[in-house]
């Protein structure tokens, strides 16, 4: 059905794109290359508490534009053009953003790093009629209730599921504390998967649930209430700026127990924040460095090659998951406008629902929402001696 309604949405706005509303090779500047060009947007926040993760999602398409940086579609070749915008990691700035990438003529969008952005933009992706591909915005509502926003990630309530589970498994935890940032329907949203999770198995009452409001800086008092109720785990799983706070602050009032959170702790910062600590920080996430070998060596040198690069990736060549997943939702594109042999919009959001990619985050293909299907995540720890990710285990529900 969600296909039937694609393939009217792309008739519908035919006329339109045929127009020129959409043309996705812009005219060339005076006295310079006449060859074709397809622009892919990039909607990520390379500003705000989110900017560090943002910028890292946007270095895995950088290095696969690098490796690809060319297309063939219809007995042509296309040259692949990047443009990003900066979403700032809030809600009131996005949709200037996802306009900027709508006048820059993209084809289809890459990101965002951050549901709520990714909600906040999507009507004007959608009111343009180009699709967008979200890489690690894990919210549901991202897709729901639309025909042009896809997602290559796990989606919370898997998340959520799969970190109660862990915790309980783990600790054998009775009681937890679940922490997130007032509004953020990232943070609110995934705990709340947590809670409903963890309290199927242990019973009413068995998480105590606090939210913080925005720009707090200190989390004393948060943990305080955790470690004075016992509990077994505490759930916190917000940005990466209040995620090196709530670690030094733990560190510093001898929390001695086991931090948890979802894909947005899974940063080079957050393992420098926890470096030489005896705290325990375990994450869920996509994608595990290892993983794929020829990935990781490539991209390694990629970032070693340029200061910049290395600089956006938080000073060293740690490899996110949130990189891989870049990585992979570049490719996913490409491979729609292969199916679609086209560079049109319209086209390229049919044929997504085709797409069948198996990338270095593993199988990427799409069900009747639009949602990758996924059904395991990596859960990871910080080894604080060595200032690294260690692997813990593959976890299912």
């Amino acid at each position: 059905m969600k296909k039937v309604l694609a393939m009217l949405l792309s008739c519908g706005m035919l006329l339109a794109f045929l127009a020129g509303c959409n043309q996705t090779t812009p005219p060339p500047a005076e006295g310079g290359d006449t060859g074709n060009v397809v622009t892919i947007g990039i909607f990520e926040p390379l500003t705000g508490d989110s900017g560090a993760g943002g910028k890292q999602e946007m270095l895995g398409m950088q290095y696969a534009n690098k490796l690809t940086p060319t297309i063939d579609i219809g007995g042509e070749t296309y040259t692949i053009e990047l443009v990003s915008a900066d979403n700032g990691s809030t809600t009131d700035k996005a949709p200037t953003a996802a306009q900027q990438l709508v006048s820059a003529q993209a084809a289809v969008i890459l990101g965002s790093y951050g549901s709520a952005v990714s909600i906040a933009g999507s009507p004007i992706f959608a009111q343009a009629g180009i699709p967008a591909i979200g890489v690690t915005c894990t919210n549901p509502q991202v897709t729901e209730g639309n025909d042009h926003y896809f997602r290559i990630c796990f989606l919370d309530p898997f998340q959520g599921t799969v970190l109660s589970s862990f915790a309980i498994e783990k600790f054998q935890a009775k009681k937890a504390y679940c922490l997130a940032e007032l509004g953020n329907d990232y943070d609110v949203g995934l705990t709340n998967y947590f809670q409903k999770a963890f309290e199927e198995v242990n019973g009413a009452g068995s998480v105590i649930s606090e939210n913080f409001p925005n720009g707090n800086a200190d989390f004393s008092s948060y943990l305080n209430t955790a470690k004075a109720q016992g509990v077994d785990v505490i759930f916190a799983p917000t940005s990466i700026s209040y995620a090196t706070q709530i670690i030094e602050q733990a560190a510093a009032l001898g929390i001695d127990i086991a931090l948890m959170a979802g894909d947005t702790w899974d940063n080079n910062k957050v393992v420098e924040a926890a470096q030489g600590t005896n705290l325990q920080v375990f994450v869920s996430t996509f994608y595990q460095e290892g993983g794929n070998t020829e990935f990781d060596t490539g991209f390694k040198a990629f970032l070693n090659a340029d200061p910049q690069m290395l600089t956006n990736n938080g000073g060293n060549d740690m490899i996110s998951a949130v990189s891989a997943m870049g990585y992979d939702s570049y490719y996913v594109a490409l491979e729609a406008m292969k199916l679609a042999d086209s560079v049109n919009p319209q086209d390229i959001m049919t044929a997504l629902w085709d797409v069948d990619y198996t990338g270095v985050s593993g199988k990427i293909t799409f069900n009747e929402v639009g949602d990758a299907v996924r059904d395991t995540a990596y859960i990871k720890a910080v080894d604080t001696a060595n200032n690294t990710w260690v692997f813990e285990k593959e976890q299912g529900i």
